[in-house]
């Protein structure tokens, strides 16, 4: 223990610890009663300071007046990517569909089109400064997709600088392999598919095996016009014979039956689910299959939203993400919180939960990360306020209240501009 960084955080108002028995994830009931230690109520404080006297720590914060919380976990995003789509935007507002935007030659091929040309360095330079920002925010742990290339060199390209930012950034990366995330021009489906199958997923299990790169999820955008459940079913289970978690997009656009498909394959997580059905939801319930909501998608595309409120109801497993993208420009997880709140109807709880320990079990991660427990990596956040409910209910405010980010006991971030509540 020597070697490691010794931070005392005392007298803190609130402390969140999310869950404090262990649990990989909370469904329904668990979600509106997070363990939440009050006033400093963890044991007699002479006897802490008896067993670790301040002079042996690094570093002491007194928290007196201030919350402290499990470092936030998105678990979906996009952030690997070159040339910006803010011109897009305008597109929507002004009446366009995804599907319009996309068959005028915008959306993912128009980025696909600017990552290609583009230098790691350049993209590791933009990737940093992303998760930077996702820090800055309270974001510790951010799982991360390639599929801005949807061919082997650019695919690869885009795995190495996560790989990078992972050894030269603090912030926690879970990476995942997005190959199919569109179907390239000139290409069929079938054809794209056997690319991904026959030459994208060999190239990336060689590469995995002798260390070259670290990846964790397979993805894919099953969707209509884009990869049907045929496609999608085998390449997920290819990524899964890798030892790939199974974490895809899933029921956005149309009801494709992608529960139904995840649920059966075992999968991690499925995305999005702005189109589930009613079999859908039981079929990953029933399967312990994390529903990853992205209330930006759905608010910025005015899409329906995700049925939230019937998916905790019957018991799925219920986590939130950015989606991150140049078509979702959002770094920060307290305003997916809000709206997760105000648009999908969550409780305050419910959206910590799902930003926490049911996002960090989407990406696998769950006995490390998303609670404040014994053995968990020590990730947190220290919050200028007494109420932990001010960083979801200050829409916009977390750039005030985030006094610390802590990773693994050291503090990554200080911000002295916070203000008095």
């Amino acid at each position: 223990m020597s070697n490691h960084f010794r931070l005392l955080v005392k007298n803190a108002k609130q402390v969140v610890l999310i869950c404090s028995n262990g649990e990989k994830y909370l469904t329904s009931d668990g979600m509106q009663h997070l363990s939440i230690i009050e006033n400093g109520t963890v044991g007699p404080a002479n006897t802490i300071k008896i067993q670790y006297p301040e002079a042996c720590f690094d570093k002491v914060i007194d928290a007196t007046g201030m919350c402290v919380l499990p470092g936030l976990v998105d678990a979906h995003t996009h952030p690997v990517w070159a040339g910006d789509r803010v011109h897009e935007f305008a597109m929507k507002l002004a009446g366009a569909t995804y599907m319009d935007v996309h068959r005028a030659g915008g959306g993912i091929h128009f980025t696909v089109e600017h990552t290609r040309a583009a230098e790691a360095s350049e993209l590791l330079t933009s990737l940093s400064r992303r998760l930077k920002r996702m820090l800055r925010t309270g974001t510790t742990l951010v799982e991360c997709k390639s599929g801005y290339g949807l061919e082997l060199q650019t695919e690869l390209k885009m795995l190495e600088v996560i790989d990078m930012a992972r050894h030269t950034l603090p912030i926690n990366i879970s990476s995942t392999y997005c190959g199919a995330h569109a179907v390239p021009k000139g290409k069929t489906v079938a054809e794209a598919t056997e690319d991904i199958l026959q030459v994208q997923l060999p190239k990336l299990r060689k590469c995995m095996e002798t260390g070259a790169l670290r990846v964790d999820n397979i993805d894919v955008f099953c969707e209509k016009g884009v990869f049907d459940l045929t496609s999608t079913k085998s390449i997920l289970q290819a990524g899964k014979d890798m030892g790939l978690n199974i974490n895809f997009h899933g029921d956005e656009l149309h009801p494709m039956n992608s529960a139904q498909l995840g649920a059966e394959l075992e999968a991690l997580a499925i995305s999005h689910l702005e189109e589930v059905t009613d079999e859908g939801i039981a079929a990953m319930a029933n399967a312990k299959t994390a529903a990853v909501l992205l209330p930006t998608t759905a608010y910025i595309l005015r899409l329906p939203q995700p049925r939230a409120k019937d998916m905790l109801k019957a018991g799925v497993i219920v986590a939130l993400g950015s989606d991150f993208n140049p078509n979702a420009y959002c770094c920060s997880m307290p305003i997916v919180m809000h709206l997760a709140c105000v648009n999908m109807h969550m409780s305050m709880s419910e959206a910590l939960a799902a930003a926490t320990i049911n996002a960090a079990y989407a990406l696998g991660c769950s006995s490390t990360h998303g609670s404040l427990e014994i053995n968990k990596h020590g990730d947190l956040l220290i919050l200028n306020t007494s109420r932990w409910e001010h960083l979801i209910y200050q829409l916009g405010g977390h750039q005030e209240l985030i006094r610390y980010v802590v990773i693994k006991g050291n503090i990554i971030y200080e911000n002295d501009q916070t203000m008095d509540l």
